[in-house]
Formats: C-alpha cells, structure tokens, sequence
C-alpha cells in the first residue's frame, strides 16, 4: 500500500538531503577507516531507513516496491556501503521473515528490525557454495525441539553486526527440496563471526565468514515448512535484485552529474571538455543508458506491485542496471582523465565500489540463465 503521496514527497526530499547534506562530505572518511560513523547511523534510524520495507504494523515505512526504489535511487547518490548499512534490514535481511514467517515471528522480530535495534544478515553462500545456491552443505540436524545447525557461510554481508540471520541449511537430500530457512540469532553457542574480508571497493560494508557449529536453533525459528528455504531464497532474491537495480541507477546518475560538472570547468585546446563531441558521446551513451534503466527499474517495480510474477523482470533490471553503471564509471574515469585515477576526486573510488553490483545477489552470468530460462517456460 502506497502511502500518501505528499508525505511520501517530503520523505523523498529528507533523504535527498541527507544525502547530500550528510552523507557525501564523509565519503573520504568511511573509506579511509572501513566504518560508518555511529552518529550517520543514528540518523538513518531516525529517518526510518532500517524500516522502510516493513509494514507499518511492525514500525516499519511500509513503502510499496516503486517507493522504496524512488529512495533507493537518491540513496545511489553517495557512496553504495552508506546504504549498506541497512541493506540487509531492508532486503535480504528481513524479507524472509515478512514473506514466510509466522505471526509470532514478525511480532519477535520485525519490530527491532524497523527501529534499526538490531541487523540482521542472509547467510547463504558457502565456500564451495555460490552461485549453485540449491547446493548448500550446511547441514541442520532435527535433536527434539531444536536442529543442530553445522557449516560456514562465506561473504556475509553485515555478519560482524547482526544480531539475527537467516540460514539457508539442508534438512532433507540433496538439491533445492532439501534446503530449509531459519531464523538464527547470533547470541546462540556455537555461532562465530569471523574477521572483516578486504575488498577491492564498498570499505565501510563488511562481509565475513560465519561459522555454526553445533547451533541448537529452536524447531520454532524455521521459516515456512521444512524444505521451502531455497524457494524463501529465491522469493527473497527478487526482490533484492530489483532494489540493487534502483541503487545502481542512482549511483549512474551521480556519476554523469560528477561528469557534468567536471567537463563543464576542464579546459583543454581553449574550451571546456564539454564542448568536444567525442566527451558529449560519453556522456549522451551514459545518459541513454541509466534513463533505459530507470525506465525499466521502475517498469519492474509497477508489474510486483501489482501482484504480478517478476523473477525474469528482476533479473533483466538487475542485469542490465549492474553492467549499464559499470559501464558509465568507466566512462566517468575516462572523462576525468588523470583525475579520474586520483583517490582525491572520488572517481576512482566509485568506479570500484560498483563492480561488486555485478556479483552480488546473482553474477550477471545467473541473470542471464533466470531469464532464458523464464523467457522460454512462458514461451517467448
């Protein structure tokens, strides 16, 4: 359910702000020390941001899937590990639990999930688990009113901050069928996190390791029946896939007014850059290319929605968005020329941050297999 449009306008143009205000001044900072300022992280609470795809009911936002990607596009504006920060609560983190929990869970957890009390992680990837999602080999092992939860996840996405995850687990045989989701609490013996990965972009968003050993989970945590976790995931991974999709429009859209700005004062051969046709193709294809992808985010967003069936939809928006602004920050360096290489202009910076938009939440190479394969069970 939408909310009023007015007060949806004003958030819009909080957030717009803060974007500007706050959060891009700092963008040095959180990469320089790898962490986000407690004082920005409070702010995105009180705004509301760790909430904003939960139901009302549960002190969340409730905002429809075409509202959270009219943020999500402003929020592509600064640097991708702001976001980050509560990606998870928002996506993969809580969907899960909104899509296939019980009444008692939501009331549990969803609460302290908005309010940002708590951060919550998706725990499916394994070390010799990744895009073969289907085969995970952590195992879950029913022991009376618990299951004993044994494996590592690898590449956890907030995993040294949450204080909840889902875990993907096998509880039945092999392939999908026999992979079931739990709500797994990171206070429980057994569970440990392991250090901060370094990455070639996003510092300030960490992922690690975790490792369960022995966990007693409660039987009462499993989400859905025993055996729906990989259909959970791939609910889950519609979703997520399409707001990736909303934040790589927005940091495309950032990057061409960084382009806009800097061609207009370069002046090389007695004229601004601006003015040569070869750097106006650069930024007439980046132009064209994050307008396409803003047409069909938002084209995506309408069709789920509307109740309609989007798992080719998703995987188009977010291979096409995650490869379109890979496309425009290396048109971005090139633009800037030596500057663009330079830490100083944060080009450089942008340009690796994004790389991991075509990796996570599916390779571009798994879009591309969920839509043929989509495109030919409907039949073209």
């Amino acid at each position: 359910m939408a909310l009023d449009p007015e007060v949806f306008e004003a958030l819009l143009e909080t957030i717009r702000r803060f974007v500007a205000e706050r959060l891009r001044p700092r963008e040095a900072e959180v990469a320089e020390s790898d962490e986000i300022p407690g004082d920005l992280i409070a702010e995105m609470k009180a705004l509301g941001l760790f909430g904003m795809s939960i139901p009302e009911q549960y002190g969340g936002l409730g905002l429809n899937m075409g509202e959270e990607l009219r943020i999500a596009f402003e929020l592509g504006r600064t640097s991708p590990a702001m976001r980050s920060t509560f990606g998870t609560n928002v996506g993969i983190g809580s969907q899960g639990l909104i899509m296939a929990g019980s009444d008692a869970q939501k009331a549990q957890w969803l609460p302290r999930i908005a309010s940002g009390q708590i951060i919550t992680s998706f725990a499916l990837t394994e070390p010799d688990v990744g895009s073969d999602s289907a085969a995970v080999k952590t195992r879950a092992v029913r022991d009376g009113d618990v299951y004993r939860v044994t494996g590592t996840k690898r590449f956890i996405t907030n995993a040294d901050k949450a204080s909840l995850f889902t875990v993907m687990a096998r509880t039945g045989g092999e392939g999908a069928h026999g992979v079931s989701a739990f709500l797994v609490p990171a206070d429980l013996a057994g569970v440990r996190i392991g250090a901060p990965e370094r990455k070639m972009g996003q510092q300030g968003a960490h992922v690690c390791d975790v490792h369960l050993d022995d966990v007693p989970v409660p039987a009462a945590n499993m989400l859905g029946a025993e055996g729906d976790g990989f259909k959970v995931a791939m609910r889950v991974l519609d979703r997520g896939r399409l707001h990736i999709a909303g934040v790589c429009v927005g940091v495309a859209d950032r990057l061409i007014a960084d382009c806009v700005a800097y061609a207009t004062t370069r002046i090389q051969f007695g004229k601004p850059i601006a003015e040569h046709q070869l750097i106006q193709a650069m930024i007439a294809d980046s132009k064209t290319e994050a307008l396409a992808a803003r047409a069909l985010v938002l084209d995506v967003a309408a069709r789920k929605d509307a109740g309609e069936n989007v798992t080719m939809e998703s995987a188009a928006a977010k291979y096409f968005a995650s490869e379109m602004v890979g496309r425009v920050a290396d048109r971005a360096v090139q633009i800037f020329g030596g500057a663009g290489y330079i830490a100083d202009y944060g080009i450089e910076r942008l340009y690796r941050d994004v790389r991991l938009f075509r990796i996570y939440e599916g390779t571009s190479q798994i879009q591309q297999i969920v839509i043929a394969r989509e495109t030919i069970r409907r039949g073209g």
